[in-house]
């Protein structure tokens, strides 16, 4: 599996969306149930899937989906 299509599947699973609604506009300022919960579970399994440990500022910046492919492209995670 491609890592995109890991990362998808991340969001796809913790927010309980389809696929169609991720892009650049899904942050949690336009996801009504994006909460500190849910943000820990994506950080989590973001962290899970990609065999990575995120640093405290990178948890609190990663508030969207296109910044969550930023910070995760830090630590090596390609995106193609």
């Amino acid at each position: 599996m491609e890592n995109i299509d890991k990362y998808n599947r991340v969001f796809c699973e913790i927010f309980n969306v389809s696929l169609e609604l991720l892009g650049d506009n899904f942050s949690s300022e336009n996801v009504d149930n994006w909460d500190s919960i849910l943000q820990l579970s994506l950080v989590t399994q973001i962290e899970d899937s990609f065999d990575i440990m995120l640093d405290p500022e990178d948890i609190i910046e990663f508030k969207s989906y296109t910044a969550g492919k930023r910070i995760a492209m830090k630590y090596g995670v390609e995106f193609l």
